[in-house]
């Protein structure tokens, strides 16, 4: 395999990139596209497919290759690998069918290939305001490939409009669904990892009345009173989901207890108002355990590092994906950039990747999850 990373603010700009990149002899095979939703990705997509590209994408928080990082651009990992190691699946889904798709897709990867792992990226918000729910998808992939099966990727994002976000092949795009690249392991090695940093605070906690994305009671106390009285802003306007999100919610999360163990983040993403209640990006039923949380603290770039060092001693990867929640723009600062860099650096390939609105990949402790917050990213080598 090999891979070459362009970028560009324009298809102009792409098409004299591709042209470059193609110089030396390269003969991409595969167009993996993050963009913003300010670009004409359909452009985008339809001009690489009559390229000879395969294409597969996502809607940004951001953007960023080698060196660069910004926003309402393009950045483009262009693969050349060979077209009967993957397979390319468009899916577009209804809100009460999530673990059912999840098994489809599941389905179709085990009858491609003997062994299989996944790259998927999914909307998050729809134009309708569903959500689309992460972790329970996950769990049907899983039913059908097994609880060993790597799937990393990320929820695209709307450069933190709200409006809705979308996913891609050359084939179509979809706002409520998601886009995947099914490989074959045995000729492409996968190696992946997630992390996030958030510590708990205090004493574990308990949702006690809740509907849906609403939770109305903590402890048997009123959920925004509650939550507001922990971060001391009582009485602030708190209703606009940007601001609210910016300004509180991505920094302190809640840390919630997975039913078979671990953890991961819930995010509030605004209040209701009128019904006095924490909208989350995620349903949290009555019984939910969690924890409020505290920032990471800055040595958590260097514990990215670290745990990515480890799996890569004398290790060779052709070309490197990563997936960073478009919180940790904020919580991190300029830090983010220096994490993504240096976990270029460190793997020394082509890279590419978007601040997302959730993250598919492995915990720390090699389970396959649906995470929030995390730093998620993932190499491929031909085998």
């Amino acid at each position: 395999m090999k891979a070459k990373s362009i970028k560009g603010s324009s298809l102009k700009e792409i098409q004299a990139a591709l042209d470059q990149s193609r110089a030396d002899g390269f003969n991409p095979t595969l167009a993996i596209i993050f963009v913003s939703i300010k670009q004409d990705r359909q452009a985008i997509r339809e001009w690489l497919h009559h390229q000879g590209l395969d294409v597969f994408g996502a809607t940004s928080c951001g953007e960023f290759v080698d060196g660069y990082q910004g926003e309402g651009s393009a950045v483009i990992l262009l693969l050349e690998i060979p077209k009967d190691c993957y397979a390319l699946h468009l899916q577009t889904t209804a809100d009460d069918a999530v673990r059912a798709a999840g098994q489809q897709l599941g389905q179709k990867a085990a009858t491609l290939f003997a062994s299989s792992s996944i790259i998927l990226c999914s909307s998050r918000l729809s134009v309708e305001g569903g959500i689309f729910d992460g972790e329970t998808f996950v769990k049907g992939i899983l039913d059908i490939l097994g609880e060993n099966t790597l799937i990393v990727g990320g929820m695209a994002g709307d450069d933190m409009t709200f409006t809705g976000s979308y996913v891609f092949t050359h084939e179509g795009e979809t706002v409520n669904g998601y886009a995947a690249i099914i490989l074959d392991t045995r000729r492409v090695s996968v190696k992946g990892l997630a992390i996030t940093g958030w510590k708990p605070l205090g004493l574990s906690r308990t949702v006690t009345r809740s509907e849906g994305p609403l939770i109305y009671t903590i402890d048997d106390k009123p959920a925004v009173e509650m939550y507001l009285q922990y971060l001391g802003k009582q009485g602030k306007e708190t209703s606009h989901t940007a601001n609210f999100m910016n300004e509180l919610s991505l920094f302190y999360p809640f840390i919630v207890e997975r039913a078979q163990g671990g953890t991961f983040l819930h995010t509030p993403l605004r209040v209701d108002e009128e019904a006095n209640a924490l909208v989350m990006d995620v349903p949290m039923p009555v019984g939910s355990k969690f924890w409020f949380s505290v920032p990471p603290d800055f040595d958590i770039v260097d514990e990215v590092l670290d745990e990515a060092n480890t799996i890569a001693q004398g290790k060779h990867a052709d070309a490197l994906l990563v997936f960073s929640c478009a919180g940790r723009i904020n919580v991190l600062g300029p830090l983010v950039q220096s994490e993504n860099e240096g976990l270029h650096e460190l793997w020394k390939a082509p890279m590419a990747g978007f601040f997302t609105y959730g993250e598919f990949g492995k915990d720390q402790q090699q389970k396959t999850e649906f995470h929030s917050g995390a730093c998620s990213w993932v190499t491929l080598t031909s085998i």
